[in-house]
C-alpha cells in the first residue's frame, strides 16, 4: 500500500477518507471495557506459570548470566 502524505490531498479527499475509515469502524464489535479486562486478566492468570516475565528464566537456562566475575584491585 502507498504512502500517502496528508497535506498533499484536498480537503475532499481527507474527508472521503475519513468517511471511509468511520465506515470501517462502525461495523467493528465493541465489547464493554469491564469485560474486557475481565478476559485479559484471566488469560494472563491461565499462563503466568510459563511466563518468564513473571517467574525470571532460570540460572540453568539463562543464556545472560555472567561466565565469570569482575575483580577490582
Amino acid at each position: 500500500m502507498p504512502v500517502i502524505n496528508v497535506d498533499d490531498l484536498t480537503d475532499k479527499d481527507k474527508a472521503v477518507m475519513e468517511v471511509n475509515q468511520l465506515k470501517t469502524e462502525v461495523k467493528l464489535e465493541r465489547w464493554l471495557t469491564s469485560k474486557c479486562c475481565e478476559e485479559i486478566k484471566d488469560y494472563i492468570q491461565a499462563g503466568v506459570e510459563e511466563d518468564t516475565l513473571v517467574k525470571g528464566i532460570s540460572e540453568e537456562k539463562n543464556p545472560f548470566k555472567e561466565k565469570g566475575g569482575c575483580v577490582v584491585c
